[in-house]
């Protein structure tokens, strides 16, 4: 049901550095881009993650309780994205484990404060 998900971003060239670098590891690339947008997939059909620079001109700021969820298929998988994540400057807002019977999550915050968050059921 999602399409994408788009963050806001105060340097796009920083965001892009860190969004090419972190969803390479789940095999996502650049499918759109202009100026101030980038959207990431692993297909063009499937679910993207963007970044943007706000359309008003003002400044990007974090949504409070706002989270992108990208799912893996395995706790190797979150275990990577989440080191690969760490390596790249992120802040850890949670390291890889058991959330609850049969969620494996991780948590970070990237460059420009959004919270993400990788994830495999059982």
């Amino acid at each position: 049901m999602i399409g994408y998900v788009t963050l806001g971003t105060n340097d796009i060239k920083r965001a892009a550095k860190f969004y090419d670098e972190l969803l390479a590891t789940i095999g996502a690339k650049r499918w759109m881009e202009m100026e101030t947008f980038i959207a990431w997939s692993v297909a063009p059909d499937q679910p993207a993650v963007s970044v943007i620079k706000p359309y008003d001109g003002k400044a990007a700021t974090v949504g409070n309780g706002v989270m992108v969820a990208l799912i893996m298929d395995s706790r190797e998988k979150v275990d990577a994205l989440y080191k690969k994540a760490m390596e790249l400057g992120a802040k850890d807002e949670g390291a890889p484990g058991e959330r609850g019977p049969g969620f494996y999550a991780a948590y970070f915050r990237d460059p420009d404060g959004n919270k993400l968050n990788a994830f495999c059921m059982g």
